[in-house]
């Protein structure tokens, strides 16, 4: 960029721009001290030329690595012809993306949105008006129950069936119609579904919580309460699902197939926001014209970019690499418990490793990692989170690994 005439050209550095942050932009966020400046596969560069590995790869929006070269080439082929009509109009994007979608999922239709959290609230939606209009339950007296720790997005809807205070605290009053019962808890499942139950929405691995991997058999048993109780299964895979556990989805590690997918982050290949419900027909049947929309949902530029990432998926590549690569991480972090990791979860390239809070809150560890040249971020407490795209090499991830024990033995 040439500079204004007048003025002298200047690189800011990361400590200047970190600084002009501070007044302009809202305190929402509180991330690591580090500028990302370029990026390409696993590895990442600042403003001044220091490389970082990705060892969170965007909570799965980044599978695929940064700037993955078939993603990139999709968008740019379909920049220099469209990128957006509004749903006014038909696309010649929007339908092979669909298609391809719902090949890729056994399901049947597709309802494109951006970010997951609308994808979340268009599932809450759809759920409401199959209740009234299929199951018959009596207007406004619908129910959807989830599961405590999760963490499915922060609009106001959301955050009112939250269990962190933090992301409710000062946001009501809070949006009716849910019943809050414990993760991997098929009695108080039980116990809480009834006739007014329009659905129960949970996530199969909760990320945000650290990673937590319910007991074996809890999805399918989900899945056969549902059936059995006449409501619906929303599985939300925003962060578990297309590739991250070693398979499409991780609902598949039970053979499991819901009535309701919310999808999100990896779908839009670390480019541009892309989200879809993905559902039976004669659930997503229930939407009429002018009853739920979006400016941006299936633009042109979403769709070709969602399409390529279907592709992709479709070779299988990407699964096997996870459910390989996972072995490596699963066998590392095995080495550390006692050196300072005291537990950890992990399926695939995904875990929730528990640091000794004698060492260090997860924060100080991801701190410490940042300047061994591996980007973590932590969750709660002394727990962090590892989540690296899906093209990590063996080598690679044996180095991040290797950086978290050199973190976790200077930190005792």
């Amino acid at each position: 960029m040439t500079a204004p005439t007048g003025t002298t050209a200047r690189t800011r550095t990361s400590a200047d721009l970190i600084s002009a942050e501070e007044p302009v932009l809202a305190h929402n966020y509180h991330p690591l001290p580090v500028v990302v400046a370029r990026a390409e596969g696993t590895w990442v560069e600042d403003v001044e030329g220091r490389r970082y590995l990705d060892m969170l790869a965007g909570y799965s929006a980044l599978n695929f690595g940064h700037r993955h070269p078939a993603l990139v080439e999709a968008a740019h082929r379909q920049l220099d012809r469209l990128t957006l009509t509004s749903r006014a109009f038909h696309n010649d994007q929007l339908a092979e993306f669909a298609e391809r979608l719902s090949g890729l999922t056994g399901l049947d239709m597709v309802l494109p949105m951006n970010t997951g959290a609308e994808a979340v609230e268009s599932g809450i939606k759809v759920a409401r008006k199959w209740a009234y209009e299929v199951k018959g339950v009596p207007a406004d007296q619908a129910t959807i129950v989830v599961a405590a720790e999760n963490f499915h997005g922060r609009t106001t809807t959301i955050v009112s069936f939250s269990t962190d205070e933090t992301a409710r605290a000062g946001f009501g009053p809070f949006t009716p119609g849910f019943r809050i019962v414990p993760y991997n808890d098929l009695a108080a499942l039980e116990a809480a579904v009834d006739e007014t139950t329009a659905a129960v929405l949970i996530e199969p691995i909760q990320g945000e919580a650290g990673v937590i991997i319910p007991d074996e058999g809890y999805l399918t048993g989900v899945r056969e309460l549902t059936r059995r109780k006449g409501c619906l299964f929303i599985a939300d895979e925003i962060q578990s699902g297309l590739g991250r556990t070693g398979r499409t989805l991780a609902v598949e590690h039970e053979q499991v197939v819901p009535d309701v997918l919310l999808l999100g982050k990896a779908l839009g290949g670390g480019i541009v926001p892309v989200s879809a419900v993905v559902a039976r027909r004669d659930v997503l049947g229930v939407l009429r014209p002018g009853e739920h929309g979006s400016t941006f949902g299936g633009n042109p530029l979403a769709a070709a970019v969602g399409t390529a990432v279907v592709e992709l998926l479709e070779t299988g590549e990407f699964q096997r690499r996870a459910d390989e690569l996972g072995v490596i991480l699963r066998d590392g972090l095995s080495t550390l418990v006692g050196k300072g990791v005291i537990g950890f979860r992990s399926r695939g390239l995904w875990a929730g490793v528990d640091v000794d809070p004698a060492i260090g809150t997860g924060r100080e560890v991801s701190e410490g990692l940042m300047r061994e040249g591996v980007l973590v971020k932590d969750t709660h407490g002394s727990t962090i989170r590892l989540a690296p795209p899906l093209t990590i090499t063996g080598e690679e991830l044996r180095s991040a690994l290797g950086a978290l024990e050199k973190v976790l033995t200077q930190g005792r």
